[in-house]
């Protein structure tokens, strides 16, 4: 591989073997090089092929600002909870980047207030159990101790994985949808609901699913009326509630909510509710 641009000693962008642009990562490989050299593969530790339409670039950029020890501290946390870096590379970064600045924060004596920890705990216990087992890896590993409350953007950021974005404010907003969804459905059946239930495990994997959907713009379409009929007929109040899901979301995400999508709502609804 030749190097394309030294970003600093540790990171260089370079030309892959498929012509496309990675941006590789390891102790000394950018020192005292050149454009237009070998990369030295033996210093290789990490290779980053930007995708989603991702710059090389700008991640390039955003790796040589992220001291490598916790590039290296945020990927041993991550194998240690079943992530490979292979296929989290976004996320990785993400993450480094965030633990960094987390600890950096911590010397300053800078307190920040992390939003919506009861909803990100409630919604999304199997990333925030992951993110717990993360920040007592990352804890281990540094001059400073991050505090608890750092579990919520940890989680958050493996939330974001599985939404395929790289835009942590989207799934901040997914999450306050989710819980902004479930609040109707309280209000319409007048009682609370345990998200820790099976049934609301299906319902919200259902929902994250659906927001990729939208944003892919591959509603479920497949002209299932009959289906949403005969929904609406055995669960009229599950539907009525589907119906007022379906509102709630057009108006958050701009986009017409399909019938088949208001007949999937209504079978998770039915069954949260037991109708």
């Amino acid at each position: 591989m030749k190097i394309l641009r030294v970003f600093n000693n540790n990171v260089v962008l370079a030309r892959g073997g498929d012509g496309g642009e990675v941006v590789l990562t390891g102790r000394g490989l950018g020192f005292q090089k050149k454009p237009g050299q070998d990369v030295d593969p033996s210093r290789v530790a990490r290779t980053f092929a930007p995708t989603d339409g991702r710059d090389a670039d700008h991640t390039g950029q955003l790796l040589a600002a992220i001291p490598t020890e916790f590039l290296e501290i945020a990927e041993q946390a991550m194998l240690a909870v079943g992530l490979g870096r292979e296929e989290n590379p976004a996320t990785l970064v993400a993450l480094a980047d965030h633990l960094s600045f987390a600890a950096t924060r911590v010397r300053e004596g800078i307190v920040i207030d992390h939003p919506l920890q009861g909803e990100v705990e409630h919604l999304y216990p199997e990333e925030y159990a992951a993110a717990g087992a993360i920040l007592a890896h990352v804890n281990e590993r540094i001059d400073v101790t991050l505090p608890p409350e750092e579990a919520v953007p940890i989680a958050m950021h493996l939330v974001n994985a599985s939404f395929a974005t790289g835009d942590l404010s989207q799934t901040y907003a997914m999450t306050d949808i989710l819980q902004q969804l479930f609040e109707v459905i309280e209000q319409t059946y007048g009682r609370t609901f345990d998200t820790h239930t099976v049934n609301a495990a299906r319902f919200i994997t259902h929902l994250r699913y659906f927001f990729v959907r939208v944003k892919s713009g591959r509603q479920l379409e497949e002209g299932h009326a009959a289906m949403l009929a005969t929904f609406t007929g055995a669960y009229p109040e599950a539907a009525r509630c589907a119906a007022r899901l379906a509102t709630v979301l057009e108006l958050r995400l701009g986009e017409r909510v399909t019938a088949d999508e208001v007949a999937y709502l209504t079978m998770h609804v039915a069954r949260l509710t037991g109708d």
